[in-house]
């Protein structure tokens, strides 16, 4: 299997696309293509890697290790209370908090993964890692936790969506599965859900807008579980959820912040 890499238009072919187009061939933004088995990255030619632009920016290394650190002490906490207060006596309930954490941490991976991508090699081993995060673990994650919190509060008979946590929890999933959905047609099959490229380029760009958007209110939705709950308060303590789910959330929102390309949008060009 082999991997494609989709380029933008020479010169000559952007002419004949019309003017409509011009502004969404740039390689830096446009997303990849990727039909096949993406494993293989290495298929980019001498003349397109000498016109490579450098990644990155000052900062932006140390602003992934701080999503790393923060996401990580937010997914370990989480997962060290829930151990701790009796698990097996939990039922479905045990398994919400841990993959949701885990479906968070997942989702930070996806995002961290793609920023900054502007090489057409990294460009094309971010998106595989990005839809093998997202795909594999963080969509399966976060929909097996929200079925296990609605299975739980079915059996006790307790009413669902009552706090601003359960209200934002389901809001966010049901973003998340439609984020999925037009992210993935946006590249799958060359863009064939949508028309095909450039149209699916045009697609692309509010699917990362729209993901910079949904992000926040997952970690909105995690504070208010992990901070204000009944179960968080009654099992940890506050100086743990003031770590976890205030001070981590927050490094972990604004270092993601902090490596956002607002320029490869392009929505005011």
């Amino acid at each position: 299997m082999t991997a494609a890499i989709t380029l933008p238009p020479t010169p000559s072919t952007a002419d004949t696309t019309g003017r409509e187009d011009e502004n969404i061939s740039d390689a830096e933004y446009a997303p990849l293509i990727v039909e096949g088995d993406t494993s293989s990255a290495d298929i980019v030619t001498d003349e397109t890697t000498q016109n490579e632009k450098p990644e990155g920016r000052f900062g932006d290394e140390i602003a992934q290790i701080a999503a790393w650190v923060s996401i990580g002490v937010f997914t370990l906490i989480t997962w060290g209370a829930v151990l701790k207060a009796h698990p097996l006596q939990l039922g479905w309930f045990f398994w919400h908090p841990v993959l949701q954490s885990l479906a968070l941490a997942s989702f930070t991976y996806g995002i961290l993964t793609l920023q900054p991508t502007s090489q057409a090699s990294t460009k094309l081993a971010g998106l595989t890692r990005h839809q093998r995060a997202v795909l594999y673990t963080g969509l399966p994650a976060i929909l097996f936790g929200t079925l296990a919190i609605w299975v739980n509060k079915t059996l006790y008979q307790a009413p669902h969506a009552t706090s601003w946590h359960g209200l934002f929890g389901y809001i966010s999933v049901t973003w998340v599965v439609v984020q999925v959905l037009i992210g993935g047609g946006s590249v799958w099959f060359d863009g064939r859900l949508f028309g095909g490229n450039p149209k699916a380029k045009i697609v692309w760009k509010y699917h990362r807008a729209s993901g910079y958007l949904c992000f926040p209110m997952l970690l909105l939705t995690a504070y208010l579980g992990g901070a204000w709950s009944d179960w968080a308060t009654n099992n940890t303590a506050n100086w743990v959820r003031f770590v976890a789910y205030t001070v981590a959330l927050a490094v972990t929102f604004v270092a993601v912040l902090a490596r956002v390309r607002l320029s490869k949008m392009k929505f005011f060009r």
